[in-house]
Order: C-alpha cells, then structure tokens, then sequence
C-alpha cells in the first residue's frame, strides 16, 4: 500500500490547506463485436484513469478495450496559465493525492455524442466531443481542485463540487456557464440525485490534510439535500466523519455510506439523519498493521454499488484489496473477493448484475457478477483508475 505521507509532510500540507482555503487474473477478454448500422448504440463503460489523464472505454458487455481518449492534451497549456497562487494550489493539492489527479470526473450527454470531465488538479472542467475529440468549451472551478461531478437526468446542467470552495457550482452542459451554486460543508465530494431527480445530496469529507488526531479540525463533514431546480438547501445532516460514496434506497429513507476511517459502512435512515446500523467488515492481515494515517486520503472503504434488484451491496475494501458482496435487508456477508490493489470505486453495470470495481494501483477493472459473489474478469486499463461511468454511445464517435 502507497504511504503518502509522513507527519511531518501531513502537518505541513494542512497549513497550507488552511491557507488556500482561507485564499486474481479473470475471465479472458473476448474480441469485440463488429460495429453494428449506423447509428446504433452500444453500452460502454468509461473508465476515469486519474493520473494517466485519460479515459478508458470498455464494451461493458465482453469488457473488450474500444478506445481511449486524452482528456488532457492541453496540459502544458494550462500549466503556464496559472498565476502563482494558483500554482501553489496544483502543488499543495497534487502533494496531497500523492501526485497527479488529473481526470476526477466524467459523465456523459443523453444523446451520448459529449463528454464531460472534471479535471481534478488542473481545477476545472471540459466538454469534448466524442466524434471529433475536440474540446467544446473549458469553465475554471472556483478554488484549487475540481472533484466530483453529476449530469441533471435532462443532461441540461453539471453539478460540480468546488473542492476547496466549499460549494457546488452548477454550469450549462451546453456551454459551460456557470449558472448557479450552493454552499456545503468542508471539501464537497459526491453528489447524487434522489430517485426521482428531485434533489441533490452532496456528501463532504471534511479538510483531509489535517492530521488525523487533529480531525476535530477537519470542519464540517455532513450531507447537504438542495433542491435540485431551484439550489435552496434543505437540509443538512452532520456527520462525525467524512462521508465516502453513498447509495440510496428507491423510497429515498434509507442510506447506506462509507465513511472516512471506516473499514465497512453504515445505514442512515433519512428523515431522522440518524445511523441505524453499522456493518464492520474484517481486515487484511496488511491493513492491520497500517496506521489511520495511512489509509489513502483517510479512505478505508471506498466504492459502494447496490444491485439492479436491490437486494445486493457490493462494496470496495481500499486497504484490504477486496470487495465484499452483502445481502440487504440483513446485511450479511456473501463472500469477500480479492481483487486488485487498493479499490476505489464501485459503479453497478446497467443490467444490474454486476458490479465493476475500478483497482487504482494495479490499473485494472475488476468486473464482479452479483448472483455469483466472484470476481468474473479483470481487465487492464489506463494509470490510476478511479470513478467509472456507463453510457450508450454511437457507433460512430468509437475508435476515432
């Protein structure tokens, strides 16, 4: 396990937080189908890989490689266009990471011809046209890194969490423009729509810079519900700890989350903000001798997928280099699957009978079958997989 950082370098790259604030091998992969009629679509997986600064797409059917995009050709560019404060941000945050986070992000539009990116490190994000690569527009993320991103279910409006802003902006999918925001708690991470589109939950995960037996000092950690049209916060509920990837329940009462430190998750029933349950899951013999501040970015857990039918959890076990596959309501334990080296992320397939499991320091994506409880194909990628996204996409903007 990459150990990224020692007191000393913690301490250091807290004030400097506070500062800028203030400022296995698997199944064999089978040869992709021929492209179908013009026009047709085909379901493909997109694979974030953060520090390669590319995005992998994978037939998300026989996992066959399709292509791969460069999200960030205008590197150097973007380098020589920060001013120094700035650059202090892309250092201090980068040294954080544990080096370069380039793609954080992506989603991509209905009609599958526009991808969007958000561009951790560089602290913005970028439209790109999926047939001709080339960039639509660019829109610089107020603060120092560019996180999270979720896609309106109209595909009219990006939701991005400002990292160090302590917000989320919102920007014309068409064009860009930032065209509202709302605040959170202390460095905005996730964001999910409710069921029905209505609302937006962003999860923050608290300063990670600060030492973790200074975690009082990380700030506010909670869930904040806007709504969606209009950004009026609703609600806010605290949280002791940094709140991870989250899923939800189709009645919108019940969550379940990880969170920063903890090795399993909990359930949260919504509209008392309260944990009910907490579900410990075991650990490696390698994680047990780790030290809290050691764990990547305070993550023990992080990935967390609920099956097409919902009676199934699949959640990534960061330190441990498995995922285990519980059965809900009860959560119990299936069966705990070794996978590639510190998981990351975990997205359910369309179909919803598999779990995809992106293995950040091996550059591979695991594919885990539900019903199965096993690892059924491991497949490379680019450097440093991270979120992962499925869409239907055109024959024509494949392969280019």
């Amino acid at each position: 396990m990459a150990r990224f950082h020692t007191p000393k370098l913690r301490l250091l790259l807290a004030a400097c937080a506070a500062v800028l604030l203030a400022a296995s091998s698997g199944a064999a992969v089978a040869e992709p189908p021929a492209p179908g009629a013009t026009g047709a679509d085909r379901d493909v997986l997109l694979v974030g890989n953060a520090e390669g600064g590319t995005i992998t797409l994978l037939d998300s059917q026989n996992m066959a490689k399709l292509d791969e995009i460069n999200a960030i050709p205008d590197l150097q560019q973007r380098l020589d266009q920060m001013n120094p404060v700035e650059r202090i941000g892309y250092e201090v945050v980068r040294g954080q990471a544990g080096g370069d986070r380039f793609v954080d992000d992506l989603a991509v539009s209905p009609d599958g011809k526009t991808l969007y990116v958000s561009r951790g490190n560089l602290a913005d994000t970028v439209a790109i046209d999926l047939k001709t690569r080339q960039q639509l527009w660019r829109t610089k993320i107020e603060g120092f890194h560019s996180n999270h991103m979720q896609l309106s279910p109209d595909g009219t409006r990006l939701f991005v969490s400002a990292l160090t802003a302590r917000k989320v902006q919102v920007l014309n999918a068409a064009d860009g423009a930032v065209v509202g925001e709302f605040p959170t708690g202390d460095w905005p991470h996730g964001n999910d729509f409710s069921p029905d589109g209505q609302r937006l939950y962003n999860s923050s995960i608290g300063v990670i810079p600060v030492p973790d037996f200074l975690e009082p000092l990380k700030g506010q950690r909670q869930l904040t519900i806007v709504d969606a049209k209009t950004l009026e916060v609703i609600r806010t509920i605290p949280f002791e700890h940094g709140i991870r990837p989250l899923v939800m329940t189709p009645d919108e009462k019940t969550i379940y989350m990880q969170l920063s430190f903890l090795n399993g998750l909990v359930e949260v029933d919504v509209p008392s903000g309260k944990i009910v349950r907490r579900v410990d899951l075991p650990l490696s013999d390698e994680a047990k001798k780790m030290k809290r501040e050691d764990y990547p970015l305070d993550s023990a857990h992080h990935g967390l997928a609920m099956s097409g039918d919902g009676s199934k959890l699949c959640a990534a076990g960061t330190i441990s280099n498995y995922v285990a596959i519980l059965s809900r309501p009860a959560l119990t334990v299936d069966r705990i699957i070794p996978v590639g080296h510190e998981p990351y992320w975990a997205l359910t397939s369309k179909d919803g009978a598999r779990c995809f499991v992106s293995n950040s320091q091996d550059s591979t994506i695991s594919v885990i079958s539900y019903d199965k409880a096993e690892e059924i194909a491991r497949v490379p990628v680019g450097k440093y997989p991270q979120r992962l996204r499925e869409a239907a996409l055109p024959e024509e903007v494949i392969g280019h």
